[in-house]
């Protein structure tokens, strides 16, 4: 598809940029760089969102908001020791299993520092007696290779510094890529790209583009930004889990890699609007583009705090699958981003028909 390097190129660009909930600035910069000159207004709220706003072609026409999370799940220094070794709280959903051996990149908040690496400490097998158990987090420390507390904050670590566990950017020759923060840069890249089509060919009503903050501590960044856009409807764009895996039951699989964008029906914080969920189907169908549902009710994305703002906002989810998300590495399918795309570019343009 025509599309596949274009999309390939953010993804590997936002993916490998560092910005952990609340402190995604890196991101946004990158975002704000790709979306000059397609919107008619692009500001930054007090929340950190990125807002861009896209007039359509009928005066005071419906306005819908198209969301996506630029945050990461990651850590937080939360205490330095004399030798410079780094303890640190986790920010978002890591589970302790993945630490243990692992090396961790820290953004310095001052970006004229560059990034420094360490390593999440593993006592050796050859002094290693006994079971070995799974550490917890708050036991774990990461070493930078720094002498003392010192040389750390020489190289811009401190308290609250944030970072995240390292995962390479890889391209598969099948069109399939790995790498980390897919959750939810891929939902960003849909939003880059919705964009720029519209951009060129205007629908009816107003789409609002949240680039949103913090999804991953409480969805705080959608909640003020509803709050503020106000929109007649609204729609996040999603990376979510693809169960296609050994061990995974059929029951138990929310989505499968490569059979197109999941429609979400129901999760942990959303029983999605009926005329929502019938549009992107009909959409979908029109359009031949496969699609599935996500579909045991787990998980919650910022369409369920979007719903309930002000006196109640229609909001529905379409996502990506992706495998191992939460965890330093996953794996998606370009094609299943270049059809949510198709699916969502079709969605701007016939919203209102359900208003």
């Amino acid at each position: 598809m025509k599309l596949t390097k274009h999309i390939v190129k953010d993804l590997e660009e936002l993916s490998q940029i560092v910005g952990v909930a609340s402190r995604e600035k890196r991101v946004i910069k990158a975002i704000e760089k790709k979306i000059k000159g397609l919107a008619d207004k692009i500001e930054i709220d007090i929340s950190g969102n990125l807002i861009a706003t896209l007039n359509g072609t009928e005066d005071n026409g419906p306005v819908l908001m198209l969301d996506a999370h630029t945050d990461e799940i990651g850590l937080m220094v939360r205490h330095i020791t004399p030798e410079g070794f780094i303890y640190f709280a986790k920010i978002g959903g890591f589970i302790d299993l993945l630490f243990s051996g692992q090396t961790v990149i820290f953004v310095p908040d001052d970006e004229s520092k560059k990034p420094v690496y360490g390593v999440i400490g593993l006592r050796p097998p050859h002094i290693t007696r006994g079971e070995v158990k799974i550490p917890s987090a708050d036991d774990l420390a990461v070493d930078i290779g720094a002498s003392s507390a010192e040389e750390a904050a020489k190289w811009g670590i401190e308290i609250g510094t944030t970072g995240t566990l390292v995962g390479e950017f890889k391209k598969k020759p099948n069109g399939r890529v790995i790498g980390k923060a897919f959750d939810d840069r891929t939902g960003c890249v849909v939003l880059i790209e919705i964009l720029r089509r519209l951009a060129e060919n205007r629908p009816l009503g107003t789409i609002v583009f949240n680039f949103a903050s913090g999804e991953e501590v409480g969805a705080r960044g959608a909640t003020t930004a509803a709050y503020t856009i106000e929109p007649a409807m609204a729609l996040a764009i999603e990376n979510t889990t693809a169960g296609d895996t050994p061990g995974v039951s059929p029951q138990e699989c929310p989505t499968k890699l490569g059979d197109g964008p999941a429609i979400t029906v129901a999760d942990r914080s959303l029983i999605v609007n009926e005329k929502i969920v019938t549009l992107l189907k009909k959409l979908a169908k029109e359009n031949k583009i496969p699609y599935q549902y996500k579909k045991p009710l787990s998980g919650g994305t910022d369409a369920g705090r979007i719903a309930l703002i002000r006196g109640g906002i229609p909001a529905g989810v379409v996502s990506v699958p992706c495998r191992y998300i939460h965890s330093p590495i996953s794996l998606l399918d370009i094609k299943d981003i270049e059809r949510a795309c198709d699916l969502v570019e079709a969605f701007t343009r016939s919203f209102h028909e359900i208003l």
